[in-house]
């Protein structure tokens, strides 16, 4: 590769607001590895900006061990932390979590070339300067696309949002119970005991998962 060659390569652009091809994203993505994080929603580039220990990486980190520990007693299931998802043409986004059930376990996703192709069951998100990116547009994509379950972590509201997608295609929120704990529906025995969470009890999360 010649001189002129490597600086146009150095110098490709992604920035948040482009609007890219699939293709052309993944293109301009993987030759800017100073980029930690960026996605593809609607055809429109979003580049994540730096987070903090307290708005994103504690959080994200219990979140994380949460679902890690579920997935230590389950099979069939396909988990992943910040990893690239290929939703359909105009989408590929990067969850903080997901899970997928395999498809010899009823899911509809699979790997190809070591990305997700297809709809996770269930996206996990940590929203702090993102929470309007996260509870909009991103969120239709996931409906649209079919992600049984989605949960947001909203940090500054020191709230969780779960929704479930229902027969018609919408997403509908779910409750706690009274003692506060939220039940997947498509992985059983995964509970988010949600006031825990939110005190920052990881002990009492683990304990609460079935």
């Amino acid at each position: 590769m010649s001189i002129a060659e490597k600086s146009t390569r150095k110098c490709i652009p992604l920035e948040s607001g482009d609007r890219l091809t699939r293709a052309e994203f993944e293109r301009r993505y993987s030759a800017r590895p100073d980029i930690k994080k960026a996605e593809l929603i609607e055809g429109v580039v979003y580049v994540a900006s730096p987070v903090s220990t307290e708005e994103h990486g504690t959080p994200h980190f219990h979140l994380a061990t949460w679902l890690g520990v579920y997935v230590a007693r389950t099979t069939g299931v396909i988990p992943a932390i910040d990893s690239t998802v290929r939703l359909d043409t105009d989408n590929e986004v990067q969850p903080d979590l997901f899970l997928a059930l395999d498809r010899g376990h009823g899911g509809s996703a699979a790997l190809v070339e070591g990305y997700l192709e297809g709809a996770p069951d269930l996206v996990v998100e940590v929203a702090a300067s993102s929470a309007s990116h996260d509870l909009n547009a991103k969120m239709h994509v996931y409906r649209r696309n079919g992600v049984r379950e989605y949960l947001v972590w909203q940090i500054y509201e020191g709230r969780v949002d779960w929704f479930r997608l229902n027969a018609d295609g919408v997403y509908e929120p779910v409750a706690p119970g009274a003692d506060g704990i939220i039940e997947s529906e498509v992985f059983p025995g995964l509970r988010l005991d949600v006031p825990a969470l939110l005190r920052g009890d990881l002990a009492a999360v683990i304990a609460a998962i079935g």
